[in-house]
């Protein structure tokens, strides 16, 4: 309640001013911290960022007084989901990449948020943090998070919005392998890191498959039997979860609408995934050896019976670059995939 007396009383515009107009560290400092709250409470957030409280903290970020910029990373972090649409950015999203080479580790995690936040579906932004060295750095950050999660998942999700559709992404795609990422991202699809980040490493090795120069480092480092792997553990968890496991009628309804969610994370989501990946990966030639010889052309021709429209729309992809051999083709048509392949030819999509 008193969140919306100062919401109602101008409050989030007066305490922007204070930001911008002074000097002082100490009401700085609490300042920031009235800010940090108002900035959890779904009211205030949008004004604080019309106001344009997002700029204003952004001029802290180099301070001296670390708890004052502590509180300003953790405020953005709540704000910046609010604050895609916003303009003037260049100056924060500068400051925040500078943030990832601390050596505070709260720091870093915080900024790698913020950078993932912002860089979602804004081109704009986007290409600023291309070009101000944010790819190097969110690939250092990844090498030395090792096995932290808080520090690895936003990193590598920022990198994926980075990675895709806007002018700078075949830089970045490049930059990524420049870098010495890729070994590091391969790693990550293994134990211990839990699905929410396997599916944004899955994410991210798709949109970095799209430049032909990192097909053979990708299948080097080996990539693809490990997307294999996780696709077909992915594919019998949602298989256990079928209506097949004798259930009362409501209860199994349930479970199909919900799908199977580990880690918070539904496995069609990591079939569509890492099928998606290997589509891409699979229009290179020797890629498209090693995807046959790992026997997953039957799996790729039951997914096309999928109830999900986007997990056949992938494997349709995926079978279609198969189909460019003549062995990749003859294992195709015997797993009798014509029938499914010739009616998805008659569907809306």
């Amino acid at each position: 309640e008193s969140k919306l007396i100062i919401l109602a009383s101008g409050g989030p515009g007066e305490l922007v001013r204070i930001m911008r107009s002074y000097t002082y560290e100490k009401l700085l400092w609490t300042t920031s911290r009235v800010l940090k709250v108002l900035s959890v409470c779904s009211s205030n957030k949008p004004a604080i960022v019309e106001a344009a409280g997002m700029q204003a903290l952004a001029m802290h970020l180099g301070h001296q007084s670390q708890r004052l910029v502590q509180n300003c990373l953790w405020t953005l972090r709540n704000l910046s989901d609010a604050a895609t649409r916003c303009d003037n950015m260049e100056g924060l999203l500068q400051m925040l990449v500078q943030v990832l080479s601390s050596n505070d580790i709260n720091m870093v995690t915080c900024s790698a948020g913020i950078l993932s936040n912002l860089t979602c579906n804004n081109q704009r932004n986007k290409v600023i943090v291309c070009q101000v060295g944010g790819i190097e750095a969110l690939v250092r950050t990844i090498l030395q998070g090792g096995d932290r999660e808080d520090i690895t998942e936003p990193a590598v999700c920022a990198l994926r919005h980075l990675t895709s559709r806007h002018p700078e992404a075949e830089m970045a795609q490049n930059a990524v392998r420049l870098h010495y990422g890729l070994p590091v991202l391969v790693k990550l699809l293994h134990p211990p890191s839990r699905w929410p980040l396997i599916k944004a490493v899955i994410g991210l090795i798709r949109n970095l498959a799209l430049c032909p120069a990192n097909h053979a480092p990708l299948r080097e480092h080996g990539a693809i039997p490990r997307i294999v792997q996780l696709l077909i553990r992915a594919h019998q968890d949602t298989q256990r979860r079928t209506p097949m496991n004798n259930q009362s009628g409501n209860n199994q309804q349930q479970q199909q609408q919900q799908g199977a969610y580990v880690d918070g994370v539904r496995m069609e989501e990591i079939v569509e995934g890492t099928v998606g990946a290997l589509h891409i990966l699979a229009r290179e030639a020797h890629n498209r050896a090693v995807i046959r010889g790992l026997n997953c052309i039957p799996l790729f021709v039951q997914l096309l019976y999928s109830p999900i429209e986007n997990i056949q729309r992938v494997a349709a992809g995926v079978l279609c670059e198969l189909a460019a051999e003549k062995e990749g083709a003859e294992i195709i048509e015997q797993e009798g995939a014509t029938a499914p392949l010739t009616e998805l030819l008659h569907s809306r999509n």
